[in-house]
């Protein structure tokens, strides 16, 4: 009699089978990625060409290490084992590792980030600031011991030695070298007397220069509020802190040269010019002044001097006699003015009106002072009347009429029900206070 197989029995054994073929335990697999979307922990997606297709298993650990981002079309080499998902009774392949085909992972990685900090406007001509024409102060942010930093110096020390240089020792290669740059950049910020910062280093591969390509330097050098030179690798090397920076020098020397864009010879040349003008500006303003004085040396006025002042003292005769026309007239209006009001006095008497309202004001003393006593008495009548009806209504003078206050603990008791047979009861009376036991309600 055939025996029949379950389902699950089956697959078991095919599962079985996949996981003991040592050709399926390490897989290299090459494809495009199709039906990826990321996913907080785990990742599921396929791999496919152009005649079959695959599905990808691609746990959390193997996936946290990698240094790009997978994308829908893009074509990727990986290294995985072959197993088969009970549940569904496909095979896939579960991925535990990855790379760009064609193209090397931190080429992706830096093109991927390039476009995020595009987006977000991280390299907008706007936020560029300008390189100050005198650098009293540089700060430098590389290894104390590559070439950049003596370049620099040189450079400096040639175009301008008045300005001081500032070096911060900085790793610029390997683990950790990202946050030493991007500490120093704030650093040097938190300073903050430096007029500019050059960051970089000497030549190398990617490798070597991707710690200027990572997000935590970019944002520290858009942060900086001093203006920041680029100078990382040769002419033909590219990073995002070149895009980012205020200016990119393809040299150490060049970004030396960058930060003092006026030397030293300039200003000296620039002087001399100056000089020369100054010189010119003065003989020429000398020569205009002498032909001055010569023509007023030569004028009508230097041999006749006395017609310097002709006009002024006719001018100060003619002043004077206006001036006394003027006291004389006004001293005739105030005279008249005097007369007028003197006339107008000595017909008032004074002493009269002053006796008048002196009488005045005693007849309204007299009138105010019986006006307050009438009032004061109306008052005191309205008092005593309210302090009599008062006295009439009071508990004491209530109970003085043979009326009594009964109290249950010290409520005062309104109605028979507010008592039972037994209860102790005080009797308050206008001379005392009795207490009594109910015996019958």
């Amino acid at each position: 009699m055939t025996e029949y197989l379950t389902v699950s029995t089956l697959t078991k054994y095919l599962k079985t089978k996949f996981e003991r073929d040592p050709y399926l335990e390490k897989v290299y697999l090459t494809g495009e990625i199709s039906n990826f979307r990321k996913r907080p922990s785990h990742q599921y997606f396929s791999l496919k060409d152009d005649s079959a297709v695959i599905s990808v298993t691609m746990f959390a650990p193997a996936f946290n290490k990698l240094n790009f981002l997978p994308e829908n079309g893009m074509k990727v080499m990986v290294v995985g084992r072959i197993s088969l998902y009970e549940k569904s009774g496909q095979y896939q392949i579960n991925v535990t590792q990855m790379i760009p085909d064609g193209i090397g992972a931190l080429a992706v990685k830096f093109e991927q980030l390039k476009e995020k900090l595009t987006s977000e406007g991280l390299f907008n001509m706007q936020w560029k600031q300008d390189i100050p024409q005198f650098s009293k102060k540089i700060g430098v942010v590389t290894s104390p011991s590559g070439a950049v930093i003596r370049d620099i110096i040189t450079t400096v020390g040639r175009r301008f030695p008045m300005t001081e240089i500032v070096l911060f020792p900085t790793k610029v290669q390997g683990d950790g070298a990202a946050e030493e740059i991007a500490s120093n950049i704030r650093r040097a910020n938190d300073i903050g007397d430096f007029d500019v910062l050059i960051v970089g280093r000497g030549g190398g591969s990617i490798e070597d220069l991707w710690c200027f390509n990572e997000e935590s330097v970019v944002r520290a050098i858009f942060e900086s509020k001093i203006p920041i030179i680029s100078s990382v690798g040769h002419e033909t090397d590219t990073t995002l802190a070149d895009y980012v920076a205020d200016r990119r020098a393809a040299t150490p020397t060049a970004a030396a040269e960058i930060a003092t864009p006026v030397s030293q010879f300039d200003i000296l040349t620039a002087l001399s010019d100056r000089e020369k003008r100054m010189e010119a500006a003065l003989l020429k303003s000398i020569k205009l002044g002498q032909e001055r004085v010569d023509r007023l040396v030569n004028s009508v006025i230097f041999r006749q001097p006395e017609r310097l002042y002709d006009g002024h003292i006719q001018k100060v005769d003619l002043l004077t006699n206006q001036l006394i026309d003027l006291m004389k007239q006004n001293l005739r209006q105030k005279s008249q003015t005097y007369e007028l009001l003197n006339h107008r006095l000595s017909s008032i008497n004074l002493l009269r009106k002053v006796n008048n309202y002196q009488d005045l004001v005693s007849q309204e003393q007299r009138l105010l002072v019986n006006a307050i006593n009438k009032i004061y008495d109306q008052k005191k009548n309205q008092a005593e009347k309210a302090w009599q009806a008062l006295t009439l209504i009071s508990p004491e003078k209530i109970l003085s009429r043979g009326y009594a206050v009964v109290k249950k603990d010290d409520l005062i008791v309104k109605s028979t029900n507010d008592v039972f047979d037994g209860d102790m009861l005080e009797i308050d009376l206008a001379d005392g206070r009795i207490n009594v036991e109910v015996k019958n309600k």
